[in-house]
């Protein structure tokens, strides 16, 4: 499996659809939907933008990622 993941392009990946939903435009609605949508896309940022700032490793078929949640 180390030679069909490429960990970095994979962390890359993750980056970019955390850009991509800061740039995502609001869909026509209102009220509650809108605030729900608002969150979701709340919490999609924070996945990916976690995901992409990990720092990834595979040892025998294990993927590792590393995530410092202490801030920069």
């Amino acid at each position: 499996m180390d030679n069909e993941l490429d960990i970095n392009a994979m962390l890359q990946r993750f980056q970019a659809r955390a850009e991509a939903v800061k740039k995502r435009d609001l869909p026509p609605i209102g009220g509650e939907e809108r605030q729900l949508f608002i969150e979701q896309a709340q919490q999609d940022f924070m996945d990916y933008a976690i995901i992409g700032d990990a720092k990834g490793s595979m040892a025998d078929g294990v993927l590792t990622l590393e995530i410092d949640l202490r801030g920069k």
